[in-house]
């Protein structure tokens, strides 16, 4: 459980910025499901998806998602993994592959798993709700942004501590918001899959 709580180079927890605000939202509430709750949302409600609102800049890094106020699903679940993970509670990055218009090619989705005592691993997406989509927090029932239903989509089954490669070089790589919708990462599956 040790490196679903570490600090990395992009779920940067130990910034003073992400420290400060973990400990703002853990103020008054009890248990680590409220503090997960209060989390989720934070991200989810008050930084906003950066194709949504058409942001930049491009960010990665939890604290930089933190300070720009802006990201994609990808840096969102950095900013949450983060928070949760300085407020001692085992976060990790979960990811499916989708389509956006119903039909290839598909991309990667960027949401987070939760440890909860009562429950175990709990995923949870803070992408942001918009018409359509409508995210929460009800455990032990899931409500992602996104469901699985087209040919060739999954939700992938590991809970990674720290982002997959394809998706920091994507956010590293391009300067816009525009230039990341362009370029999505995804991931080829097994056949098996």
């Amino acid at each position: 459980m040790e490196q679903f709580l570490e600090a990395s180079e992009y779920i940067d927890w130990r910034n003073p910025e992400i420290l400060k605000q973990s400990n703002l939202l853990s103020d008054g509430s009890i248990g680590d499901e409220a503090i997960a709750k209060r989390c989720f949302e934070f991200v989810r409600d008050e930084i906003k998806h950066s194709w949504d609102f058409q942001l930049n800049p491009v960010t990665c890094k939890a604290s930089d998602v933190l300070r720009h106020g802006t990201g994609y699903c990808y840096a969102k679940s950095h900013l949450l993994a983060a928070l949760l993970r300085a407020n001692g509670i085992p976060a990790g990055l979960c990811y499916q592959r989708l389509t956006i218009t119903d039909e290839p090619p598909f991309c990667l989705h960027g949401l987070n798993a939760v440890y909860l005592d009562n429950i175990g691993w709990y995923r949870i997406d803070a992408r942001g709700n918009k018409e359509g989509v409508s995210a929460q927090y009800i455990p032990p029932q899931e409500q992602l942004a996104f469901s699985v239903s087209q040919k060739g989509e999954y939700d992938l089954p590991e809970i990674w501590s720290k982002p997959l490669s394809v998706v920091v070089d994507c956010l590293t790589r391009h300067q816009d918001c525009l230039e990341v919708a362009n370029n999505l990462p995804d991931v080829e599956l097994w056949a098996s899959v």
